[in-house]
């Protein structure tokens, strides 16, 4: 089973399936989304949806916590809509906003990931060098039968940031960790910190240099996950580089999905 480890909901859906389609992917890890950015039809568009999510990465919302909490409130109804619509297709993570008491995420986590019967918790986003935020989920998602946890670690997060989740890891160490997008530029130090850290796991989009998915690889042949990051990314060409840098085999078929489906629990 060919499993994508990152992506975000489409509007429409039909565009996401007809990418999974041309790159032969199975199912897709689904992640609720504030911005769309599949939605632009030019630059003055594309700004738009792309203002949201740096204003998500920054920890910004304008309007507050009633902004935020009704934010949430709309890309969780999107994430449910599609995995009912195509359930055999989509795995379902829910996020949950961070920055609230532990009491807060706790009943956050229980109502909205573990009572929906979604299979992880993210993408988490906490704003540059406030990954200690993190904290109290990996706390609720210990309480739920160790809950995987999504985290984005592309820019903004900071080498300080995945130190911090590394930290964090190894105080839960029952939760599985996910690192995205390879950490981004400080994917050298997300491969030292994953090795030393059982729990922690890399998911491979958005790498920009083809040796580094191919180091994570060698070095974690277990815990790197193919993803795509879509819709900023593409499944068929984030499947091509994986093939690219595996050989046919064991490695590239847990890459590929293995790794993930050991990880969720899947038949």
């Amino acid at each position: 089973m060919i499993i994508d480890a990152h992506s975000h909901v489409h509007d429409p859906l039909d565009a996401h399936l007809s990418v999974l389609d041309d790159a032969g992917v199975d199912r897709t890890v689904l992640f609720p989304t504030r911005p769309h950015p599949e939605r632009a039809t030019d630059l003055a568009s594309l700004r738009h949806e792309m203002s949201v999510l740096d204003r998500a990465l920054a920890g910004r919302t304008d309007g507050g916590t009633d902004a935020i909490d009704d934010g949430y409130a709309r890309a969780e109804r999107e994430l449910h809509e599609a995995l009912a619509a195509h359930p055999d297709r989509f795995l379902g993570f829910g996020s949950v906003p961070l920055g609230r008491s532990a009491a807060e995420t706790a009943a956050a986590v229980a109502h909205a990931v573990a009572g929906r019967g979604l299979h992880g918790i993210g993408e988490l986003t906490p704003p540059p060098d406030q990954a200690a935020l993190v904290e109290p989920v990996l706390r609720a998602a210990r309480d739920h039968a160790g809950l995987p946890v999504v985290v984005h670690g592309y820019a903004p997060t900071t080498a300080a940031d995945l130190r911090t989740l590394a930290g964090l890891g190894a105080r839960y160490p029952r939760v599985p960790l996910v690192i995205s997008q390879l950490a981004g530029t400080h994917w050298m130090e997300a491969i030292e910190l994953a090795r030393a850290t059982p729990n922690i796991y890399l998911e491979l989009s958005t790498a920009h240099i083809i040796f580094a998915v191919r180091l994570a690889i060698r070095e974690l042949p277990t815990r790197t996950l193919f993803g795509s990051d879509a819709p900023y990314g593409d499944p068929l060409l984030s499947r091509a580089t994986v093939e690219r840098v595996t050989p046919p085999g064991e490695v590239r078929a847990r890459v590929l999905g293995g790794n993930l489906a050991e990880l969720l629990g899947l038949g």
